[in-house]
């Protein structure tokens, strides 16, 4: 597939919101899955998109569904699922079809990694169909290792999983203590000059190394 680029997303426009399968917005991304599945892959692809609970993608189940706004409007999804007690598994990567090439797919892959860090997943892991080369290129230019052999044609493979582990967030530091002015310190003690017999020759003008 052709796709026309578009300008670069607009940060301060966008918004990312969790929301319930059930969410009106999440429509759009539903519907453009499935035609997307059913083009490539055959009009059984839809089912697909019914082969997990809705309840796998909210809360307490482990899981999350993101949706990525634009002055309101649905651009951009994806969601993650419960895969084991580590391992998150990312779901319905998503963007409009009229607001591709802009990066959004990137934006909403590294808030589900975020929200998947936070909630302790420590890897996160997916597959992808193999006549679907824009979501292959995605995951390997965002740091994801392939399971299979990049090598293969993609059609002896059938899903391609890849994996990412998840670093966990950096400690937070205590501040340094700060130090008092100059002026205010109290000026370091005296010390006496060593009497002229104690000094060492050898430590006025030590030896050189190379």
């Amino acid at each position: 597939m052709t796709s026309v680029a578009q300008p670069p997303a607009d940060a301060t426009a966008l918004t990312v919101v969790q929301v319930p399968v059930s969410d009106p917005r999440v429509e759009p991304l539903l519907r453009e899955l499935g035609d997307e599945y059913s083009t490539r892959y055959g009009k059984d692809a839809h089912a697909e998109l019914a082969r997990y609970p809705d309840e796998e993608f909210t809360a307490p189940h482990g899981g999350v569904l993101l949706l990525l706004l634009e002055h309101g409007e649905p651009v951009a999804g994806g969601a993650f699922r419960r895969y084991d007690e580590a391992t998150a598994e990312l779901k319905r990567i998503w963007t409009h079809s009229a607001h591709r090439r802009r990066g959004l797919a990137r934006r909403v892959v590294a808030e589900l990694e975020r929200v998947a860090r936070a909630r302790g997943y420590r890897r996160v892991y997916l597959t992808t169909g193999p006549r679907q080369p824009e979501a292959r290129g995605l995951y390997l230019a965002t740091g994801y290792t392939p399971l299979f052999d990049t090598e293969a044609d993609p059609e002896t493979i059938g899903p391609l999983p890849f994996e990412k582990h998840l670093t966990a967030p950096a400690a937070t530091r205590a501040p340094a203590p700060t130090r008092a002015p100059a002026a205010t310190r109290a000026p370091a003690a005296t010390r006496a000059p060593a009497p002229a017999a104690a000094i060492d020759a050898s430590r006025i003008n030590p030896p050189e190394h190379t």
